[in-house]
């Protein structure tokens, strides 16, 4: 007997303002708040994967989390370095140990990806990587964790949306901190 195995799906899980945006002016994320309430290693557990563009892997794919941090940063930093990685990128061509990166048929290359086995894959960003995602059909669950700032500028997170997106909300959960997470699947209305 063959099992059926769900196509994985693609989350969007990132940290977002009160007023939308995602880092900055000068890119900033300071006001990110890593509240351990949010045991961000259980979602990391129900994935294998992480997408990203080329300048946030540039910035965080390899990034190594200073000696100070808790021991619960480390963790989580050890976590996302496990993961498979595919970076989408018009000039980096070359694909190193878990790293492939990705120039050309990218919707062609993520149904594929969908359709291997494995867990669900995260949807790291950046902002441009995660409309072309939005505008391309391909964003399973949003899982936005809304932090109590507003930074009045800075990069927002929906930018150039071409089409109207319906969600379902399917869970929310509040912690200590003010962060609010929500999270959202797709609603074929």
């Amino acid at each position: 007997m063959v099992k059926y195995q769900r196509p994985r799906k693609i989350l969007l899980d990132l940290a977002v303002t009160l007023d939308g945006f995602i880092e900055g002016p000068k890119g900033e994320v300071d006001w990110c708040i890593m509240d351990p309430d949010m045991d961000f290693n259980y979602f990391l557990n129900q994935i294998d994967t992480v997408l990203y563009g080329r300048k946030s892997y540039d910035l965080w794919g390899q990034y190594k989390p200073d000696t100070k941090v808790s021991d619960t940063e480390k963790e989580i930093w050890g976590l996302v370095h496990s993961k498979e990685k595919y970076v989408f990128s018009k000039t980096q061509k070359k694909s190193e140990n878990n790293v492939t990166f990705i120039n050309e048929n990218m919707e062609e290359e993520i149904i594929k990806l969908k359709n291997k086995p494995g867990k669900d894959i995260w949807l790291y960003g950046g902002a441009s990587l995660i409309t072309t995602f939005i505008n391309l059909g391909l964003v399973d669950e949003f899982r936005l964790s809304v932090h109590p700032i507003i930074l009045g500028e800075g990069k927002p997170l929906f930018i150039d949306i071409k089409q109207r997106v319906n969600l379902e909300l399917v869970e929310t959960k509040s912690f200590s901190s003010g962060v609010v997470q929500l999270c959202y699947q797709l609603n074929e209305k």
